[in-house]
């Protein structure tokens, strides 16, 4: 773990659709759960963790992103005319979070448990890693089908199949991004350059996490709270 914490770059652009009828009026980053939009508990983490420089990239309904977290420091990377993904969103936000690697996190989790850009710094070894994904088994993971994203050694070491699910929070080197052709694209490109060469990694997650991509998981994030009697 280094002193000086990692900058976040927080994805906020998407449209949400997958959310229905609940985006129609807001990005779904200001969707909320016990009372609270998404994007307030992701910077819950953020402040936690001490993070210097943090950077969101905006597209959908981006006033409103502006608006609600006005009086923070905190950078917009705005997309237009079209979305970027995450690794187009990640690497068009690079002048703004400078260099060297970076956090990522999804808004659009939530998490119960240890910090896990805490977990991540902790872990962090830059002359071994490329990248370093927090990755949550299944038994813990709320709100998500499939089977899972990845399989690990035991190093951690990761490969793609049937496994844990990654949880949307990773640090990451930027500088292969520049590399990748197209404008608009998912850091998954960026994975499957690293996988062969052995330097794409995951850690485990010990709390519990939920998806909230779908309107269902807002009542299982909030139960996995403890929130109020839902």
């Amino acid at each position: 773990m280094r002193d000086c914490p990692h900058p976040v770059m927080l994805f906020a652009a998407g449209f949400g659709t997958r959310m229905g009828t609940l985006t129609a009026d807001r990005p779904k980053p200001l969707i909320e759960v016990a009372d609270r939009p998404l994007i307030d508990h992701a910077l819950d983490l953020v402040d936690d963790y001490g993070a210097k420089k943090v950077v969101a990239n905006l597209h959908y309904k981006p006033d409103m992103l502006r608006t609600h977290l006005a009086g923070r420091d905190i950078g917009f990377s705005e997309e237009s005319p079209d979305i970027l993904e995450t690794g187009g969103g990640l690497r068009a936000a690079l002048p703004l979070l400078g260099p060297g690697p970076v956090m990522t996190l999804n808004t659009d989790a939530i998490w119960a448990g240890p910090n896990p850009l805490q977990i991540l710094a902790e872990a962090w070894d830059p002359d071994l890693m490329d990248a370093l994904l927090i990755c949550i088994p299944r038994d813990r993971a709320l709100g998500h089908s499939g089977t899972g994203d990845f399989l690990s050694d035991d190093q951690g070491r990761l490969r793609r199949g049937p496994g844990a699910i990654f949880g949307g929070a990773q640090i990451v080197k930027p500088d292969r991004l520049h590399s990748i052709e197209q404008d608009a694209f998912s850091l998954n490109l960026l994975w499957d350059q690293l996988l062969p060469e052995g330097r794409l990694f995951g850690i485990g997650y010990p709390g519990q996490w939920c998806d909230v991509g779908r309107p269902e998981g807002i009542a299982l994030a909030e139960r996995m709270m403890g929130y109020r009697d839902v």
